[in-house]
């Protein structure tokens, strides 16, 4: 799972009994040897619609880590890409990373907590990569609330989310054991590390997303594969800001 110039052991460890702000800034320097950053293979077909629906002006990474999705956005944004993260160690190594080729939008990272976003609404478009298991359920809809307060009306508010493993799966079990060991982790240890992927299913989030003001519409992701009754493993949620 893990390049040779991934983290140890040990290190996940230490990672793991920290606060979700302090695990990441120390695994920062390695993270993008790791499974948790966003694969080409997510970021290609993703790029693939906002090119279609685009293009925009500025664009807004929500939780950007080291900038997998700030790539997906000097693509279809013309004006500036911003990319907000609550780990200044995963900012600073997304700041050191790839430089920005010429004539790209102005790019710029901001230290922020996604439940209390410094901007007005200055968007155009707003991503996020596999950053949803870090919010318990109770939170999303502030959440989206300021995601759609920073949104120009008609600005999109863009992420993909896959389909739930089939119950008895392996891929069922394995994230059933992992989201029964945190919860076990954070039982017994404080500060808690709140990573539940189990919790963020399509049907609450659209419900949550219309409740705010969205329009919401879902694009299939064909490169992802399907599942055996032909449903796409993998589909692209838009919602759109209403007027």
């Amino acid at each position: 799972m893990f390049a040779p110039q991934g983290p140890t052991v040990r290190e996940l460890a230490v990672q793991a009994l920290s606060s979700v702000e302090r695990g990441y800034d120390l695994l920062a320097p390695k993270f993008d040897h790791t499974p948790f950053r966003t694969p080409e293979a997510v970021l290609t077909p993703v790029s693939r619609v906002l090119r279609r629906l685009g293009p925009f002006g500025s664009g807004l990474d929500l939780c950007c880590g080291t900038g997998a999705g700030m790539g997906v956005l000097r693509q279809v944004c013309r004006e500036r890409v911003t990319g907000i993260d609550l780990s200044a160690g995963m900012l600073a190594e997304g700041r050191a990373g790839e430089p920005v080729p010429a004539g790209a939008p102005r790019t710029e990272w901001v230290r922020a907590d996604a439940r209390a976003l410094p901007f007005g609404p200055v968007f155009d478009l707003a991503v996020s990569f596999g950053a949803f298991g870090h919010f318990l359920p109770r939170e999303r809809p502030g959440l989206f609330a300021q995601v759609h307060s920073v949104l120009r009306p008609g600005g999109r508010f863009v992420f993909p989310i896959g389909a739930p493993p089939r119950p008895g799966s392996r891929g069922y079990w394995t994230l059933l054991a992992f989201d029964v060991a945190m919860r076990v982790r954070n039982a017994l240890w404080r500060p808690s590390f709140v990573m539940y992927y189990r919790t963020f299913r399509l049907a609450d989030v659209r419900a949550e997303l219309m409740r705010t003001g969205f329009d919401v519409r879902l694009y299939a992701l064909p490169e992802l594969g399907r599942r055996a009754d032909g449903s796409p493993r993998c589909r692209l949620v838009v919602a759109t800001r209403t007027a």
